[in-house]
């Protein structure tokens, strides 16, 4: 019953994140004139996150010190993730697109080398914790991951929300 419950709860943020970019109009509308809508899709992110990791962290057994591969690749992974939110901000990594703002265009490393750095930056930090954390959950995670790769990767900009006046 516990693997179900953490299963459920690393799947948890996905079908949110799909809601949010096929209908963003949605949750603008959700969010009122008052609230920045990528603003309360980072809480609310984060709060799902938390729940990922509480998931993760249920079925985990610990062991110190790590392997010698997990540093490299989870340091390299944060680092990614690191670098998009400094690149992008907070309105650029949470949907500010869909949700009718402007996002500059963005070149810098890691962009224009690596596509989707977000998440390939997330799924070797994810990798790394191997060693702790049973192949299914890390492997479930991976895969929502790969879903949104793939949601993301079409785009109908007719879809855009329009903001609030």
């Amino acid at each position: 019953m516990m693997g179900l419950v953490a299963a459920l709860g690393v799947i948890s943020p996905f079908p949110f994140y799909y809601w949010l970019w096929n209908w963003p109009q949605s949750w603008v509308h959700l969010c009122g004139k008052e609230r920045d809508p990528s603003k309360v899709m980072a809480h609310v992110a984060h709060f799902l996150k938390l729940l990922q990791f509480i998931s993760l962290f249920s079925v985990s057994q610990f062991y110190w010190p790590p392997p010698l591969y997990f540093w490299p690749i989870f340091a390299f992974g944060q680092f990614l993730n690191f670098r998009v939110y400094q690149l992008l901000g907070e309105a650029g990594t949470y949907y500010g697109v869909r949700f009718g703002k402007t996002i500059p265009w963005v070149t810098e490393f890691p962009f224009g080398v690596i596509q989707d750095p977000q998440y390939v930056g997330s799924i070797m930090s994810l990798l790394a914790c191997l060693c702790w954390v049973p192949f299914q959950y890390i492997l479930l995670w991976v895969l929502g991951y790969v879903f949104m790769i793939h949601v993301e990767s079409k785009e109908d900009q007719s879809t855009r929300a329009k903001p609030l006046h």
